[in-house]
């Protein structure tokens, strides 16, 4: 398994992983693009135990106190978001890694909430749940 390191902007907060990326992929829903201030929150998942920090993450909880979005206290660079419902896996965001290139996503979540007017062209599958709603059925097409 490859080596995959990332870090914020400063360089304060490094993480390091050696686990499998369990998914990857950009995801539409309203409050992940909020708290991101972006048109999608780009991601990747790994076993939460295979995760090795240095430097301290500041933390605040959204979505009604179900996430802990952390942040690297000095310059805020979003890193990590903790979710109750999943326990075992640490999404990371795509835009962390030292070597973007390892990392690649593999679909669309929550396609039924992005931005009516945000064209996609590429050919990854769309599905209208989320990545940890289990199966989804991907969505066909944007509509006109």
């Amino acid at each position: 398994m490859a080596e995959r390191s990332g870090r914020c902007a400063c360089g304060a907060v490094r993480w390091q992983t050696r686990g499998p990326v369990l998914r990857a992929g950009h995801c539409h829903r309203d409050s992940c693009r909020r708290a991101t201030a972006s048109l999608v929150q780009s991601f990747f998942g790994v076993l939460r135990d295979s995760v090795r920090w240095q430097g301290a993450l500041a933390a605040h909880l959204s979505s009604q106190g179900r996430v802990q979005r952390q942040f690297c206290p000095g310059c805020s660079t979003r890193i990590t978001c903790q979710s109750q419902a999943r326990t075992t896996g640490t999404p990371l965001y795509a835009a962390t890694p030292d070597d973007p290139a390892q990392v690649r996503p593999q679909a669309h979540f929550q396609y039924s909430e992005r931005r009516p007017w945000l064209q996609i062209a590429d050919t990854l599958p769309k599905y209208a749940g989320s990545a940890c709603d289990g199966p989804a059925e991907p969505t066909q097409g944007d509509p006109a």
